[in-house]
């Protein structure tokens, strides 16, 4: 047996020093090797295989610097491969770089550790981030904690951040600036916050203003002022009172230690125009104001500044009901009002603009007494009467029974139209409800002194005495109760409907009927001399009479017993 070794023994021997090359012993490895030599651009390497391997020395230096490599010196490389065409070893400097970066940087992500790298290009919706080999992808909107107009400053300079996710297998790696950025804004708001306090005045600029307020810096933290603590005058807009770039003196209110938001006040460092308010505007003061603001429902008018009340539609004028206030008064314009309440607690005042003027109905009652002539226009035709526009804007209604002699309310409305001028006379003025009754037919005599006490009606009602009981006639039935005539033609008067009887039933103004008679007493007489009448004051009368003429209720006989002996005795 031959002593020298075989071709299958020196492949058995290179094997265990190389570890099995052909089974990738050292392929897709970092390496260990020498430089045995620099060659033009490349690096000549001994990693300890059978052929010495070339690396471009790019890929030792950062880009722009020297790769300071000399002969002998140990350096790290990736074996990609063993052997090439040309019998070299393929080697990377890069991958090898890329490798242990990537080891390095799982172990940092792991712990959630911020990592250190370079922006060095722009790709499609952000840039390219070198991680010490590997590289990263940040997205555009993670360069900042604002959106960044110009990227330039920021690339190739050395600079923290925190990887979002990584995925070795695809060689993806996401990094953000921004979050790096906000940790640090926090710690220093978190130390700048124990600074402050509340109550404090500090001045400021302001940074930015929005619809509600103005975001102002107090030193390397932002604090809001709201638009409603600018000023205790009426502030629609911030910049009426403030403008970017303006330093201004404000008062801490309030800090959010949680969320770390600062509420700013301004008006806080003036004196409270509210203090004393009550004593300065008693109720019922008249006073001038300008409208500030209008509403649906109603208009606010500043007494001064800081100072404003409120106008409510229904306290806005004393004819125009149910109209939007921007109809009866504009922004800006000077008016008479006054205060109705105030309440300083709630910072409230009301205001009343009808208080500030003549009530309509009062200065009609002043100039126009009741048996007084009117003449107007027939605004309005409804089936119980006549409404006519008077002078002073108000409107006086002539009852159907009240506006011809000898014929029916509803003949009598059919003689007059919309538009069409009448006079009348005044029967009765009713400030409170403000009502203003009127009456055409008591003019047919001709004088105010016969509409008075002259015509058939007058002379029937001065006839009428208080308590006497006559037989009505129903002219009108309503909800409220009948409209009645004492005799053929005589005095109308109504009788309400809790006075159509005793009984609950029997005070259904339903159950008559127009044209049916029946008995009432006289009750007594409005301010138009009119009569108002009473059935249950009749049949009380007539129960008590009864009593005192058979005997008492308590003497052992009913009182249907009494009443059935009365009714006899009538017979």
């Amino acid at each position: 047996m031959s002593s020298n070794p075989t071709r299958d023994d020196f492949a058995a021997m290179l094997d265990e020093t190389l570890g099995s090359a052909a089974n990738g012993g050292f392929e897709g490895r970092v390496v260990k090797g020498t430089v045995t030599a620099i060659e033009n651009d490349k690096a000549v390497i001994d990693v300890g295989l059978k052929s010495e391997g070339r690396v471009p020395l790019r890929e030792f230096a950062a880009p722009g610097m020297p790769h300071g490599l000399s002969v002998g010196d140990e350096v790290e490389v990736f074996v990609d491969r063993v052997e090439n065409a040309d019998g070299e070893a393929m080697l990377s400097r890069d991958r090898a770089r890329r490798e242990a970066a990537w080891d390095k940087l799982e172990n940092e992500f792991g712990e959630g550790k911020r990592v250190e790298g370079v922006i060095f290009g722009r790709v499609k919706g952000g840039f390219t981030v070198d991680l010490d080999g590997a590289v990263a992808f940040l997205p555009g909107s993670q360069v900042d904690i604002r959106p960044v107009r110009d990227v330039q400053p920021l690339m190739d300079i050395p600079q923290p951040f925190q990887i979002l996710k990584m995925d070795r297998r695809r060689g993806n790696i996401v990094v953000s600036r921004r979050a790096v950025l906000e940790e640090t804004r926090a710690e220093q708001r978190s130390g700048l916050i124990q600074n402050l306090k509340e109550a404090q005045i500090i001045d400021g600029v302001v940074k930015n203003i929005t619809d509600y307020g103005a975001f102002v810096d107090l030193g390397g933290i932002d604090g809001l002022l709201h638009v409603t603590d600018m000023s205790y005058k009426r502030v629609n807009h911030p910049s009426e009172v403030i403008a970017i770039g303006d330093t201004v003196r404000v008062q801490i209110i309030r800090i959010n230690q949680d969320t770390q938001r600062i509420s700013l006040g301004m008006k806080q460092l003036e004196s409270d125009p509210w203090e004393g308010v009550a004593a300065k505007y008693p109720v019922g003061a008249k006073l001038s104001g300008v409208v500030t603001n209008i509403t649906e429902y109603g208009a606010f008018v500043e007494l001064e500044a800081g100072i404003e009340g409120l106008v409510h539609v229904s306290e806005m004028s004393w004819t125009k009901k149910n109209v939007h206030p921007g109809k009866i008064v504009s922004t800006s314009q000077e008016v008479d009002v006054m205060v109705l309440e105030v309440d300083s607690d709630k910072r409230r005042i009301s205001l009343g603009l009808k208080q500030a003027q003549q009530n309509p109905w009062e200065g009609f009652a002043e100039r126009h007494p009741v048996g007084s002539f009117v003449e107007g226009e027939v605004k309005n035709a409804t089936e119980f009467g006549l409404f006519i526009g008077l002078d002073g804007d108000v409107d006086g209604m002539v009852h159907m029974s009240d506006i011809a002699w000898g014929i029916s309310g509803e003949d009598a409305l059919a003689l007059h139209r919309k538009g069409e001028q009448v006079k009348a006379v005044v029967l009765d003025v009713d400030v409170d409800k403000e009502r203003i009754s009127l009456g055409m037919k008591q003019l047919e005599k001709g004088a105010p002194a016969a509409a008075a006490a002259g015509s058939p009606a007058a002379a029937t009602s001065n006839a009428l005495r208080r308590g006497e009981v006559v037989t009505v006639t129903v002219l009108e039935v309503r909800d409220g109760g009948l409209e009645v005539q004492a005799g053929d033609d005589g005095a109308t008067g109504f009788i309400k409907r809790s006075d159509l009887g005793r009984d609950r039933d029997e005070q259904r103004p339903d159950r008559f009927q127009v044209g049916q008679k029946l008995d009432a007493m006289v009750t007594g007489f409005d301010r138009s001399k009119k009569p108002t009448f009473s059935v249950k004051a009749r049949q009380l009368a007539e129960e008590k009479e009864a009593v005192e003429q058979y005997g008492s209720s308590d003497a052992g006989a009913s009182l249907g017993d009494i009443l059935g002996a009365a009714l006899k005795a009538q017979k």
